[in-house]
């Protein structure tokens, strides 16, 4: 005579698993969570959308200056310095131009230079740092032999000096010198990053499968490098435009008849008691955007490695 079989007893029976909860997903990259943690902070969003408002009005001025000012086109001594108005905010420059369709041209020779000078030292700097911290030797003492040498000229007397020399203070001068000068502190951080991977678990195992110098550089070591060179190259923009203007403010940069806030701000500076404009709103265009992308970058810095805060 056999017995019933026996039930479990209650306590080892297992609950319904929960089902899985709406947008959960496998964890979140480091890049992932550093997007979400930029697109939480209401200062990010102010500089993005400053910075956004300046390249618009950069790339497309004259349908802000139609949307914004009575900008005839024409220059009237008889206007000369006249204060601002509702037909004119800005008032007008010395020439008797709207003033503010001139703040608003002269935005795209600024950050032009910004860009093109950043990108141009990053792109060298990211070579060289490559170079240096993943073959060492001599190809690394040459590199930080030569770093050293332009971390020993000062900036502003540096690009001074060498754009005496130029005939043509233009656009592509400026871009040659600033990047000239201004490639030294991005190469010493991706040296560092290079050295510091060169070395790790997942390169050590392409090296052992047979890849090359070039394949680990490019398809390993760069990708894991990177990212803290360019947080600072954002935060090297801020600067150039700041360098480019006080150059221009000297006399050594752009030349008349260009545009930019820095000629704005020299003309200005003998008549700012009396005509406090001519100063102050270009002042003002320059202060935002520097000040933008300063934060910018200090923001990305802080997300993508949170031990910096």
């Amino acid at each position: 005579m056999t017995s019933p079989p026996t039930s479990p007893p209650a306590d080892l029976v297992l609950p319904p698993a929960d089902p899985p909860k709406p947008g959960s997903g496998p964890p979140a990259t480091p890049s992932a969570a550093a997007w979400r943690d930029l697109r939480a902070r209401p200062l990010v969003l102010c500089s993005a959308g400053t910075l956004l408002l300046i390249s618009l009005m950069a790339a497309f001025p004259e349908p802000f200056v139609a949307l914004l000012t009575h900008d005839t086109g024409r220059c009237e001594l008889s206007d000369s310095r006249v204060g601002p108005s509702l037909a004119h905010p800005f008032g007008f420059d010395l020439q008797g131009c709207d003033y503010l369709g001139q703040v608003v041209r002269g935005s795209r020779p600024s950050l032009v230079i910004g860009l093109a000078v950043t990108a141009g030292a990053l792109l060298l700097s990211v070579l060289l740092g490559l170079l240096a911290g993943f073959y060492g030797g001599w190809v690394d003492a040459t590199v930080s032999r030569v770093t050293d040498v332009f971390f020993g000229l000062p900036f502003v007397l540096g690009a001074t000096v060498v754009l005496v020399a130029f005939p043509d203070h233009g656009l592509g001068a400026m871009t040659l010198v600033l990047v000239a000068l201004g490639w030294t502190t991005m190469t010493r951080v991706m040296r560092a990053q290079v050295i510091g991977a060169k070395d790790a678990d997942y390169v050590q195992a392409a090296r052992s499968t047979g890849a090359g110098p070039l394949r680990l550089m490019s398809r390993h070591i760069l990708p894991n490098a990177v990212t803290p060179v360019v947080v600072v190259a954002m935060l090297n923009v801020g600067n150039v435009i700041s360098g480019e203007a006080t150059l221009d403010f000297l006399g050594v940069g752009l030349q008349y008849p260009a545009l930019s806030w820095g000629l704005q701000l020299n003309a200005a500076q003998a008549y700012f008691l009396d005509f406090p404009h001519l100063l102050a709103f270009p002042a003002l265009f320059l202060c935002a955007t520097v000040l933008s992308f300063i934060l910018l970058g200090d923001a990305v810095r802080d997300a993508y490695d949170p031990k910096l805060r």
